[in-house]
């Protein structure tokens, strides 16, 4: 067939890359030669080891902000950049056990004569968080989290954070081994991991840790005032919390369990081919395309030994993302990975982590089998809907160091939510509890239908007449029709300083006939307009450990139970006797 001699490809070559056309594709997608001077060699040598020989270590910047300033700066530039690869006296090579650290530093108090921003946390959800990390379910046994110190197994959390009340931040870190669960003493690779870090920043350290084992990796909360020894502000090089502390982690880590042989890392690797989340070979996936138009995983090229160890796990992994769209190849062996894949991977994983705490805490109580997983649903930080119901879980949110917790609720539409607030919302919330999340009901409460029934044309409610109608029905299933009679009190006092009612007496109240309009804007949900649908938007319906209820969630103060002390029904069918009772009401 004739060939276009105006039609050709360009394929270009790197920058100021001075070879010939022909050399220039051959570098393009196709191997490397061998190297033809001393430098190519070493170049080689470096490359395969799995460093940058083009990297000028010299001439590398900090990754932010005042990096480089802070205390365990130069411990920080010695660590950064170490590779965790190296071999043993057999020659083989081995690696040095990985950990992963969050970092969080939390702004507690300006500076003098600063003003106070909306960046600064306060004492009370600072206080918070410690109840979050000592909150029951968190160790081995599913008992309540154990608060240690440099000193003491047992450690009062809160004579500590009473101390650092006036410094101006507070540290936060998460230290999780990859293989946690083999560490005998969790406690005591945390003390070995601060008297490292007293030792590179060159002061006495003030802090508290919990372990948690909640979760498929144990892990350690740290919290760590942020004063030196002497009282004076501590600053730590931001370098040092980013690659520093990582590092000595592994150090500590690796002493006790020794380094990890390639045939443990492949065994590791081939559970992660098929995982739904980011994994160790997506990252050699998008480093090996780094620099270049796609992944060369054919078996000619020259590449990274751990590379080429693994390269038949590398390519199943990239058929596992094909069909995600997060990978294509383009011819046999090379693959391009899309700049989609880690951000989708990783929300995937975060999706993957919430549903097993909602399967928790199912099992927890005793729920799972009644509970499909297609009845779950994950709400995030915006509720579409109404959701009432009672509360099986409460935690810390997110990657657990900020100020946002998350709730897991049994809805009473048969499907089990996961919503995420602000702490403060939820301060008061606790499990058992039932509580309505979401956007407000459009219209007035039950409650005040109910006064109105009983008011009836005169327009005047008596309490002592709501107890007698209500007691027989309420006696049925076990409840307290006092306190059910209360809440209704309670809601006409508030609506009595809304100036929408009338208190003549104990026992006497005028009501007038339009009070359903009138009660709208007072029965908007705590912190949201009326037509929000923000899953912050929450309060609870009830103080008291019920399975769940609708009809009595009328309060109008969070700290005050309108249905205190009745059992728990634990299914839909309670609903409707409550239901019951409030028409027989």
């Amino acid at each position: 067939m004739a060939r276009n001699e105006d039609d050709f490809r360009i394929r270009p070559g790197k920058v100021r890359d001075r070879g010939g056309g022909q050399e220039t594709a051959r570098r393009i997608g196709a191997a490397r030669g061998r190297p033809t001077s001393f430098v190519g060699e070493v170049h080689r040598a470096i490359r395969r080891a799995g460093g940058n020989p083009n990297r000028d270590p010299g001439a590398a910047k900090g990754g932010g902000r005042f990096n480089a300033r802070g205390r365990g700066a130069a411990t920080a530039l010695s660590l950064k950049g170490r590779s965790a690869w190296s071999r043993d006296g057999s020659g083989a090579r081995t690696r040095a056990r990985r950990v992963a650290v969050k970092a969080r530093v939390v702004k507690l108090n300006p500076q003098r004569g600063a003003a106070r921003g909306r960046q600064f946390v306060n004492a009370k959800a600072v206080d918070a968080h410690l109840r979050y990390l000592e909150r029951d379910g968190v160790t081995k046994d599913g008992a309540k989290g154990q608060v240690y110190s440099a000193e003491r197994d047992v450690e009062d959390g809160r004579a500590f954070l009473k101390r650092g009340r006036d410094d101006r931040h507070q540290f936060r870190f998460i230290v999780s081994a990859e293989n946690g669960a083999e560490l005998s003493d969790p406690r005591e690779t945390t003390r070995n991991l601060m008297k490292q870090m007293e030792a590179d920043l060159g002061t006495k350290l003030d802090w508290i840790a919990v372990d948690h084992h909640n979760t498929g990796h144990p892990h350690s909360h740290i919290l760590m005032r942020g004063v030196t020894e002497d009282g004076k502000t501590l600053n730590i090089a931001g370098d040092y919390i980013a690659y520093g502390m990582r590092e000595r982690a592994s150090e500590i880590v690796t002493l006790e369990l020794g380094r990890q042989t390639e045939l443990e890392i492949t065994k590791q690797l081939e559970r992660e081919v098929d995982a739904d989340r980011f994994t160790g070979l997506d990252r050699m996936l998008i480093a090996e395309q780094q620099g270049r138009e796609f992944s060369d995983l054919r078996p000619d090229q020259d590449m990274r030994d751990t590379f080429r160890q693994n390269r038949a796990l590398l390519i199943e992994r990239a058929r596992k993302l094909e069909p995600m769209g997060l990978a294509t190849e383009i011819e046999t062996g090379e693959w391009i990975v899309s700049p989609k894949a880690e951000p989708t991977l990783r929300e995937l994983g975060e999706r993957g982590d919430i549903i097993k705490a909602m399967h928790r805490a199912l099992e927890r109580e005793g729920l799972a089998e009644d509970r499909h997983p297609a009845r779950y649903v994950l709400h995030r930080e915006s509720a579409t809907e109404r959701i009432v119901g009672r509360v099986l879980d409460k935690g810390l949110g997110g990657d657990e160091m900020g100020e946002r917790v998350r709730l897991v609720i049994d809805g009473v539409d048969g499907r089990v939510h996961h919503v995420e607030m602000d702490a403060a919302r939820a301060e008061e919330v606790g499990r058992g509890m039932i509580v309505v999340a979401g956007s407000a009901p459009p219209g007035p409460r039950v409650a005040d239908r109910n006064i109105l029934e009983i008011a009836g044309q005169g327009g005047v409610y008596r309490p002592s007449l709501h107890l007698e109608r209500a007691r027989s029905a309420i006696d049925r299933i076990g409840g307290d029709p006092e306190a059910f009679v209360r809440s209704h009190v309670r809601r006409l006092e508030a609506l009595r300083r809304a100036g929408h009612a009338e208190r003549i007496d104990a026992d006497h109240w005028r009501v007038p006939a339009d009070i359903s309009p009138r009660a709208v804007k007072p029965t908007i949900l705590r912190g949201t307009a009326p037509t929000s649908a923000s899953a912050s938007c929450l309060r609870p319906a009830s103080t008291a450990r019920l399975a769940m209820t609708a009809r009595l969630g009328s309060t109008a103060n969070w700290s005050r139970p309108a249905v205190p002390r009745l059992p728990i029904p634990g299914s839909a069918g309670s609903l409707r006797q409550w239901n019951a009772a409030g028409r027989a009401s």
